[in-house]
């Protein structure tokens, strides 16, 4: 490889908050949603170099996730321009990327060829995946390899410029469990941290009735439901009710139709009286499983269909089987970590730099006493998504905002344990 003399020139640090703000510009709202391996949350890389808090900054949120044999210094889904890679993606939704950063070592070296070998282990279980290192580290030889093994190349320039020097294929190879980890985090709209505003499922099992109403949308929903229409818009795209086409319209899923010949079943054909229905809901705190039987159960097959609901069941199943009927909010996470590592930080703990730096022990092991705090944990979990398991008859116990719980003590029992 090339020989640099002189100052250190890149660190892995500065190489992958320069790579990732090329990937995914922005605040990731737009551009999908990318996660930073957790060795990176440090203010120290190099012994006698500290890491730019700026830099830090950039590379959250952290999280651990394995992805073939390893776990990559950058995990991302969202949809790439076509100067990033070749090919069209195998399904309707964006590609899982995986990313190596390589940087200068205090020695002035870069381990180039070790990074490809590691980009591509990653194929097994991405779509695409990247070696990202100082431009002027990057041999001929060693894009030729890249090339050969369908790793892309990105040159970062001292200055932060990223060019693609080798654009990878698309592949088909993706890991289920870690793919919905990251992709539970993004949709068009934004990130997972913004899924659920509203703490009961009618506000969201309506808004496909007002859609294929012909009345405005908007309207039927601030008349009949909920004043926040677009938290109750947000909610049903997060559930699979409702989806965005590229004009900027709506239209009901499969799921969401279903939702509607439901609705229309109980008011003889009139969606206007099943509307209606909603205005007498307001501002309940009854149990809607108890309030409206078959709606509650509507509601449990919706949330069956959303992947974080089968997960916790069988996790919160596994503990009961083990004794442990009535687990804590802090036990269920330990317990989810240990079993579904990625998916448990995305879930519960919120995506700012500080609190995922608080629940990381180390790399690979939480902090107990951190998740003693409520304010670590994402509120759409531990209050809105609680809510919406305890109205469908899934959770024994309603959810509470962060604040106001003590994780060491709030309640995630399953209704029916078997």
């Amino acid at each position: 490889m090339p020989v640099r003399t002189g100052e250190i020139g890149p660190t892995e640090p500065e190489v992958l908050a320069h790579t990732k703000r090329a990937l995914f510009p922005g605040d990731n709202r737009e551009h999908g949603y990318a996660v930073v391996d957790t060795q990176f949350a440090t203010d120290r890389w190099l012994a006698e170099r500290r890491v730019d808090p700026r830099i830090t900054e950039s590379l959250s949120p952290f999280n651990r996730v394995e992805i073939g044999t390893g776990y990559p210094d950058l995990v991302g889904v969202g949809w790439l321009d076509d100067e990033w890679v070749f090919g069209e993606p195998t399904r309707d939704h964006p590609p899982l990327i995986a990313v190596e950063a390589k940087g200068y070592r205090e020695d002035d070296y870069v381990d180039i060829e070790q990074g490809i070998v590691q980009a591509h282990d990653r194929i097994a279980e991405a779509n695409a995946a990247y070696l990202a290192a100082p431009q002027d580290a990057i041999s001929a030889a060693a894009q030729s390899l890249a090339q050969d093994l369908n790793v892309g190349v990105l040159g970062v320039a001292a200055g932060g410029d990223v060019d693609v020097l080798e654009a990878p294929r698309l592949v088909g190879a993706e890991s289920p469990t870690t793919a919905s980890a990251i992709r539970f985090q993004t949709t068009a709209q934004g990130v997972a941290d913004q899924s659920f505003g509203l703490n009961h499922p009618k506000n969201y099992l309506a808004y496909p009735l007002a859609v294929h109403h012909d009345g405005p949308t908007a309207e039927l929903i601030e008349k009949y439901v909920v004043g926040a229409v677009d938290s109750a818009r947000t909610g049903a795209g997060f559930l699979g009710l409702i989806e965005s086409v590229p004009d900027g319209d709506v239209h009901v899923t499969p799921l969401g139709r279903e939702v509607v010949r439901f609705a229309l079943e109980r008011a003889d054909g009139s969606l206007g009286d099943a509307l209606a229905q909603f205005d007498d809901w307001r501002r309940t705190r009854q149990r809607f499983a108890e309030q409206a039987p078959a709606w509650g159960q509507l509601t449990r097959r919706v949330l069956s269909e959303y992947p974080a609901t089968p997960l916790l069941v069988e996790e919160l199943q596994s503990l009961a089987d083990d004794g442990i009927s009535a687990p804590s909010l802090r036990q269920l996470v330990v317990h989810l970590h240990e079993h579904h590592p990625a998916f448990a930080v995305e879930l519960f703990v919120r995506g700012t730099d500080d609190a995922r730096e608080r629940v990381f022990a180390d790399e690979n092991t939480l902090d107990r006493e951190a998740l003693a705090d409520g304010n670590v944990y994402h509120s759409a979990t531990t209050f809105q998504l609680k809510a919406l398991l305890y109205h469908a008859g899934i959770l024994a116990e309603r959810g509470a905002e962060p604040h106001r719980i003590d994780p060491t003590t709030d309640c995630w029992a399953l209704a029916t344990p078997l």
